[in-house]
């Protein structure tokens, strides 16, 4: 039997964070931005509510404001996410994955990043800066796209058949470098499954070019991607350099995340049923033996 009811859990609910929660989940809908036309509309209050909600969210950075007035979601969401308790989640993901992205650019002297898939985009949710004189700084929180970069061919690569099929049918130009016709694609994401990375050729911004390896769980799907971006001109010696390493970052924190979802499963089956039950009733007897 639980402790309360479901029309108590009902009754005792707050409407204004509600309310906040049905913006999250339209911000997260709408990764290019919504207005608050869009909010008032989702939400259904004043315009004068949700600007006042939008405006709090925006002062504690759980939004963002772009300049041209549309709302997306806020980097503070990165920080709260990274903090998901491993009993929650199984793993903490960004937890298991900064001690890596930290040791491959002190090693490369080459800033790094993890990236995971965010609607019709990819998301840089942790990065670690290099020191070199040429390092690339990379930052939490970018928006990039799936099919022009390294990490986001390598996200593409291993998404279901219809993701893929629906991405393909807009491949917007960057460079000209940027893959844009779907066969030749289609030939690109083949290769990166084969040899489990990729490079980019500067097909996201001129210049710069990336090596991209995948991150899997314990189920072996796909969840994220290490990646090293770095300045065009260097030698196709230290471009291996940089291969090797990103793929031996993406497999040691494969590896972690294994260890701690099977440490969690062993725990979770190991925990007797009175263990569980004794957790709760322990609190009501203490509460009611200081009335």
């Amino acid at each position: 039997m639980t402790d309360i009811s479901e029309d108590a859990a009902q009754k005792y609910r707050i409407p204004v964070i509600e309310q906040m929660v049905e913006v999250f989940a339209l911000l997260e809908r709408t990764p290019e931005g919504a207005t608050i036309r869009d909010v008032v509309k989702a939400v259904k209050l004043s315009r004068t509510t949700v600007y006042r909600m939008l405006n709090t969210l925006s002062a504690y950075d759980f939004v963002h404001r772009s300049p041209t007035g549309s709302y997306t979601l806020g980097r503070r969401l990165l920080i709260l996410a990274s903090h998901v308790a491993p009993t929650v989640a199984r793993y903490d993901l960004l937890a298991i994955a900064q001690p890596h992205l930290n040791k491959i650019s002190e090693l490369l002297g080459e800033g790094s990043k993890l990236t995971v898939p965010s609607g019709d985009n990819i998301l840089v949710v942790a990065s670690a800066q290099g020191h070199g004189q040429y390092a690339l700084s990379t930052t939490a929180g970018q928006r990039l796209p799936f099919h022009a970069g390294a990490a986001g061919k390598v996200l593409l690569a291993f998404s279901l058949q219809e993701d893929i099929e629906r991405r393909l049918t807009k491949l917007e130009r960057f460079t000209n470098q940027t893959i844009t016709d779907p066969t030749v694609m289609l030939e690109e994401l083949a290769l990166i499954r084969k040899q489990n990375w990729a490079r980019d050729m500067g097909e996201q911004m001129s210049g710069v070019h990336a090596i991209a390896a995948p991150v899997r769980d314990h189920q072996d799907t796909v969840i994220a991607a290490v990646s090293v971006p770095f300045v065009t001109g260097v030698d196709e010696k230290r471009v291996a350099e940089i291969r090797q390493a990103v793929i031996a970052a993406a497999q040691s924190i494969t590896n972690d995340i294994r260890t701690t979802s099977k440490i969690s499963s062993v725990e979770r089956a190991t925990e007797t049923p009175a263990k569980r039950i004794r957790t709760r009733p322990q609190s009501r007897r203490s509460d009611s033996s200081t009335r």
